[in-house]
């Protein structure tokens, strides 16, 4: 009896080991953890090419979870289904935008979680909602694909509106311009040979005269110092004469015996004691 019970019990013995062995390497390959996960919905609608099951979901560069399952939406192709595994103390509130991101050289894709501080509140499962759902948002790459293509965009309206500027009726409405430009230079060009040769003239003119100003002045103030004097002297000589003959006609008109007789004679009447 004794070597059927030995048996027993280093088989048990050896399942039990067995056992322990496996439970551990499933512990040790995070099969089991006392962290609580909730579960989250992200719908994105671009390419999510590089992500995987299991790929790291990271909130604000923190490892918060994993991505548990991937797959197209069967109510809208459109949309591709992320399933995340998120640890409970992650604050996902309804603010929080999941977008995907690739880690420097290794291109290794992940989802990344920020909190847009608009609304932070807890999500919360909505009626009819398997799961809560994370707002999505465009990636890095996607972003710079719309940039690139408005940028893109935007050189077409330049090129046609160039295209449209530079057309035949607009060139040769240029080179009428152009020419027009010329002749306008030309005779600008002309005029002003034309104004510099008036004003040597000018100047010329300018030194001829000065003798002649000179002179002008000398005989200006000869008159002021020599005639005017003279003359001024004249006329009041004049205007004694004329206030003289003035009274002379006056005693004429009075007196016209005066004319045939002196005037120093003074007559009395017959009779009258002179």
């Amino acid at each position: 009896m004794e070597p059927k019970v030995n048996l027993i019990i280093v088989g048990t013995f050896i399942l039990t080991l067995l056992t322990s062995i496996i439970l551990m390497i499933i512990w040790l390959s995070s099969g089991f953890s006392l962290e609580k996960y909730s579960t989250y919905l992200v719908y994105m609608t671009e390419s999510v090419t590089g992500l995987t099951i299991n790929s790291t979901v990271e909130y604000n560069g923190v490892e918060v979870g994993e991505v548990s399952n991937i797959k197209i939406d069967p109510s809208n192709p459109h949309f591709v289904q992320l399933q995340l595994n998120i640890k409970s103390t992650t604050p996902i509130t309804q603010g929080t935008i999941a977008t995907l991101a690739t880690r420097g050289l290794t291109n290794i894709t992940f989802v990344a979680l920020k909190d847009a501080g608009k609304n932070l509140n807890p999500l919360s499962r909505r009626p009819g909602q398997e799961f809560p759902i994370i707002k999505s948002g465009p990636s890095l790459f996607t972003r710079l694909d719309i940039a690139l293509g408005r940028l893109a965009a935007n050189f077409r309206r330049v090129n046609a509106s160039l295209q449209s500027l530079l057309d035949e009726q607009n060139l040769q409405a240029v080179k009428k311009t152009l020419a027009n430009l010329d002749q306008i230079t030309l005779v600008l060009k002309e005029n002003d040979k034309r104004l510099n040769l008036l004003l040597e003239n000018t100047s010329k003119a300018s030194q001829q005269l000065m003798p002649f100003m000179q002179s002008s002045l000398n005989t200006v103030q000869l008159l002021q110092i020599q005639t005017l004097p003279m003359a001024y002297r004249v006329v009041s000589n004049l205007n004694t004469m004329s206030r003289a003959i003035a009274e002379l006609a006056v005693e004429l008109r009075q007196n016209p015996s005066l004319l045939i007789r002196d005037t120093q004679l003074n007559y009395g009447a017959p009779g009258e004691v002179k």
